[in-house]
């Protein structure tokens, strides 16, 4: 568990490394007193650190793999593999492309959370000669992966809200430098119809999640849910269609990442309902 978590965040730190990398025009446009790259590191370094941090989430996600020791398990390593090779191209193609780049950062944000459930594969090669534990173990992995998917869904969702609004706070420095993405494109009454949508989707599915959570006696969990997460998703919506200027639009992608963190520590709450 642990090395997948380092391998993961050893591989989104080098993607936001040769993000900013190959970034340095738009964000002198758009962030020029939040630059890193070529001002507090030299761009030479920047591409070793991402060579670095790639190498290390590569090779961490390969032990993982062999220590699985089944080969069909060794998807970990090689989709971690292809998610470094996905950021490199993001980060020089894809992110100025309509909705591709918004598309594949949600689905490696995803897999962050997919990734771990592959550990579970393992578990069930382990149990499925056992005839007295399997049939408790199938239920329990069914149960597991309903879960997995759930956050994975929230995961997404999440990340293509946030990468729209943030397209929308970077659309002077984006449009400079030829980035065709959506705000630019179709115009920001039309993003902000779209994100509205995910964000009226996504609570729509934390509140139906939330009624099944209290039939089960979750009340700290459907409590935790209602106020950390639905709530600044309503919030969220109401500012969005209060934003102007660029600042708003920081303001509103500052709050999902925190919305983004209390739905991570909702994890937590399983260790009390187990």
């Amino acid at each position: 568990f642990w090395l997948l978590v380092a391998a993961s965040v050893l591989i989104a730190a080098a993607g936001y490394i040769i993000n900013d990398y190959f970034d340095i025009n738009i964000d002198r446009v758009n962030k020029p007193g939040r630059m890193v790259v070529d001002k507090v590191i030299k761009r030479r370094w920047a591409i070793v650190w991402h060579l670095l941090l790639s190498a290390a989430g590569i090779l961490l996600s390969l032990l993982v793999s062999l220590r699985m020791g089944e080969l069909y398990i060794f998807i970990a390593g090689f989709i971690n593999t292809l998610c470094v090779g996905a950021l490199w191209l993001y980060s020089t193609t894809f992110k100025r492309k309509l909705m591709i780049g918004n598309i594949i950062i949600s689905l490696l944000t995803a897999w962050t959370v997919l990734v771990l459930y592959t550990g579970n594969l393992r578990t069930w090669y382990l149990t499925k000669v056992m005839a007295e534990t399997k049939l408790n173990y199938e239920l329990a992995s069914a149960k597991l992966f309903k879960f997995t998917m759930l956050y994975a869904g929230f995961a997404f969702i999440i990340s293509l809200i946030r990468e729209v609004i943030k397209d929308m706070e970077d659309m002077e420095g984006d449009a400079r430098y030829g980035c065709r993405t959506m705000p630019i494109v179709w115009g920001i009454p039309v993003s902000k119809v779209f994100t509205a949508v995910w964000l009226v989707v996504l609570m729509a599915m934390l509140v139906i999640i939330q009624v099944y959570v209290l039939q089960l006696g979750w009340w700290m969990s459907a409590v935790y849910c209602f106020v950390l997460i639905v709530m600044p998703l309503f919030w969220l919506l109401y500012k969005l269609y209060k934003a102007q200027v660029a600042a708003d639009y920081h303001q509103l992608s500052t709050v999902i990442k925190a919305v983004m963190l209390t739905g991570i520590l909702s994890m937590a709450f399983f260790y009390f309902y187990h």
